[in-house]
Parts: C-alpha cells; structure tokens; sequence
C-alpha cells in the first residue's frame, strides 16, 4: 500500500505497508509489490524518489530493501511510539537526475 505526497523535489512515493503472509514469504512477491509501486510512482504521479521507513533493528526487512536499490537517507529517533527508531530507506527515480533525494542526512532526526 502506498501513497503520493509531497511538493517540489520532495514529490514522491511513499510506501505505507507491505506485508506478505509468513507462507509465501520468500517467493519474490514483495519485491514485485515494490516494483510496481515504484512504476506508479514514476510514470503515473512523476515522483523525485521512493520512501519507506522501516525498524532500526529490523534486519530483514533492511536487507531485502537494499538489495532492491533503497540506501539509508536518515535515522529517525523514536519513530516507532517513541520505543524504537526506524530508517528512513529512498530509492531515486529518474526524475531526480542529479539523485539528490537519497543524500544521506549526516544526523538522526
């Protein structure tokens, strides 16, 4: 589930959930989910990047994301209730040429 949001350069996808039942994890069906959110993001709303937050320790997650294009752009502390901090993970679109929306920040927020 996703959105579009934004104004100017910070126009872009934002991911709200993808979840995939446990038994039919590991089958390549979150990454066509991904695929097709970032198709949208691009040629329907012309979006700058793709973005996702996910749990610091949520190493998983974290891996399957950058293998799929998506790095660290910031640490947010206490995303999660206050309890956990989560990753802010982008991946630029062609629209962002100079790929400055996935400059990492060099301070959690």
């Amino acid at each position: 589930m996703g959105k579009a949001e934004g104004k100017g350069e910070n126009w872009h996808g934002h991911v709200t959930a993808v979840t995939v039942d446990p038994q039919f994890r590991r089958v390549g069906l979150a990454a066509k989910m991904m695929k097709i959110l970032e198709d949208v993001s691009e040629k329907k709303y012309d979006g700058y990047f793709v973005d996702l937050f996910v749990r610091k320790s949520n190493e998983v997650a974290k891996n399957m994301y950058t293998n799929l294009g998506y790095s660290i752009y910031r640490q947010v502390i206490g995303y999660y209730s206050g309890e956990e901090d989560a990753y802010d993970l982008r991946k630029a679109l062609p629209r962002d040429v100079e790929k400055k929306s996935i400059i990492p920040l060099k301070r959690p927020v």
